[in-house]
């Protein structure tokens, strides 16, 4: 009897070390987490948020509803330069139909939309600036745009076209969705889930350094397995 409870207790911690290792507790060779799975810490929650970032079941669960009186988005405590991050995200709101415009390859916003099941809309900051955002939205060209380069009629059409996504590859809304996110210099490549989305797209005058966000759109969003390796 004490061989079977004691072979059923190792069972046990078998079964939980790897539902731990499938949550994302432990990072890939060679990254860091930037989340534990079970606080902030690390992070610098928005003064005033009022508890509308948090974690339920090891998931960063955002509301959108922070009352923070300025910034309300989710900063890294540390800034970064150089890396690869990865990422998973997911939409939990019941998506909507709602026409949304299509973005043409040279990143104009067509005249023209498309009806698309609409979940909500945020984003991640890059090197401290908003500018640097790789998008994450339910609109027809897909996530991972460069919203802030490929939106700036004033940088030049080479730069806009490789801030548009070139395919969509996101998942259904309410399904996870994984970024790996690579910062060389002023140059970053996007891949979303396994499709390389944005090529090695120039960002012209990004900052060499900075604090990592999860954007405030006033939409729910969810954030997992947030991890980094520098490079």
């Amino acid at each position: 009897m004490r061989r079977a409870i004691a072979l059923s207790v190792m069972g046990a911690i078998v079964v939980g070390a790897a539902a731990l290792a499938a949550e994302g507790v432990n990072p890939p060779e060679g990254f860091v987490a930037l989340f534990d799975g079970k606080t902030l810490d690390g992070w610098i929650v928005p003064k005033g948020d009022n508890g509308h970032w948090k974690v339920v079941d090891g998931v960063i669960d955002y509301d959108g509803k922070s009352e923070a009186k300025g910034d309300k988005n989710l900063w890294t405590e540390k800034e970064f330069g150089d890396f690869v991050l990865r990422v998973d995200w997911r939409f939990p709101a019941k998506p909507v139909k709602r026409q949304r415009p299509i973005i043409l390859p040279s990143g104009e916003t067509s005249s023209e939309t498309v009806e698309v099941l609409d979940a909500g809309d945020s984003g991640i900051y890059l090197r401290g600036t908003p500018k640097a955002q790789v998008n994450i939205w339910c609109w027809p060209v897909g996530s991972g745009e460069i919203w802030g380069y490929r939106t700036d009629k004033n940088q030049p059409p080479e730069v806009r076209r490789a801030c548009t996504p070139l395919k969509r590859a996101d998942n259904p809304p309410g399904q996870w969705n994984t970024f790996e996110i690579t910062m060389r210099g002023d140059r970053i490549t996007v891949v979303l889930n396994g499709v390389k989305v944005i090529d090695n797209a120039q960002l012209p005058g990004v900052p060499a350094r900075g604090r990592i966000a999860l954007q405030h759109h006033g939409d729910p969003i969810q954030f997992r397995n947030i991890f980094i390796k520098e490079l």
